[in-house]
């Protein structure tokens, strides 16, 4: 079987700047793989890095050459192992880029069996959580409008960025704004233990449901001093990176917050997600800002979450690909008429 491989870069603008705790983001650029089977067929996938965590789509495109050179030389999108194997040997880090070229590789072998990805995985998708919208941080008046136009959209659940001096007047213009919507918040790293337990306080007053990332990942025993004494369950994302960390953050967190930038493709995220179970961790599925290219095929991991937060391409001015349909935070693989992960050229 021949392969032939592509990647390019894309610039992608944001509809409106998207400020966490430690930056704002006003673009975001990704790196798109293809990879063609001799018939003719393509898989698509996608590389969204985060600085963060080491990687840029400099990095990227750095090492898809060599990550794409071990694809040809295989030459068999179905042979998972092998080409994962191979590509850890060549290229040990840049997770991202790993992610890219996964994806394309699922998006492919499950287009070849004419199924989409996740009836080749065997997947109930009726077991889909809805994925929550994300409001960055901003002024409090902007805060509120962004959360109304979330709700006039029809998202029920809304992840609140915090991490200010004014973080309860941010959450009270929320739930003043969005009264029947699920509240998650999401600090990260922003706070010391003690003041994310005062935090925690606070925050269950506003009917959150819990608490993502409120200490920075450099202090598990500051990680575990909130865990112990919160007043709301605990997430854990930048301190949950690899494998490796589920059991670290099992004594430390109530959920694990799975990143497929993060952990280097689809199958290490669903080895995480089994890991997790094991250790009694409840499981969400989060993304950076990324193109339909790599959230559709997060999408499809959706029935093994007991939550998501696959929001990352509605962020987006617009985005060249289209994907899974996700109107109103609904994650719609019952409805999916596309064999692969479904991402494609938008219209």
């Amino acid at each position: 079987m021949i392969l032939t491989t592509d990647f390019e870069r894309v610039e992608l603008p944001l509809e409106h700047p998207f400020t966490i705790s430690r930056s704002t983001q006003e673009t975001a650029e990704n790196v798109v793989v293809e990879l063609t089977d001799g018939g003719g067929m393509t898989g698509l996938g996608a590389a969204a890095p985060s600085r963060h965590y080491g990687e840029t789509a400099d990095t990227v495109e750095a090492v898809l050459p060599d990550l794409l050179d071990v694809v040809e030389r295989v030459g068999d999108p179905h042979a998972f192992d092998r080409i994962e194997r191979r590509m850890r040997e060549r290229v040990n880090r840049n997770p991202a880029a790993h992610c890219a070229v996964s994806i394309a590789l699922h998006d492919l072998a499950a287009k070849r069996l004419g199924v989409p990805l996740y009836r080749m995985w065997g997947l109930d998708a009726e077991k889909c959580p809805p994925s929550s919208f994300t409001i960055g941080l901003d002024t409090t008046e902007r805060v509120r409008e962004k959360t109304e136009e979330a709700v006039d959209s029809g998202y029920g659940v809304l992840k609140i960025k915090l991490g200010t001096d004014r973080d309860e007047e941010l959450v009270e213009a929320v739930r003043d704004a969005a009264p029947d919507a699920t509240l998650r918040i999401d600090a990260n790293e922003a706070w010391t233990p003690r003041e994310a337990v005062e935090k925690s306080e606070m925050l269950a007053g506003y009917d959150v449901e819990f608490v993502e990332q409120p200490v920075p990942a450099t202090n598990p025993e500051g990680l575990k001093y909130v865990y112990e004494r919160s007043a709301l369950p605990i997430a854990a994302d930048e301190s949950c990176i690899t494998l490796a960390d589920i059991p670290q953050i099992a004594d430390r967190a109530d959920i694990a917050n799975i990143k497929l930038m993060k952990c280097g493709g689809l199958r290490e995220a669903t080895r995480m997600i089994h890991t997790a179970r094991a250790h009694g961790l409840e499981v969400m599925l989060g993304c950076m800002v990324e193109t339909n290219a790599a959230i559709a095929a997060a999408c499809h991991l959706a029935p093994l979450l007991d939550y998501a937060d696959l929001d990352g391409s509605l962020l987006l001015e617009s985005d060249p690909y289209a994907g899974v349909d996700l109107s109103e935070g609904t994650i719609h693989l019952d409805e999916f008429g596309h064999t692969g992960t479904g991402a494609r050229q938008a219209d």
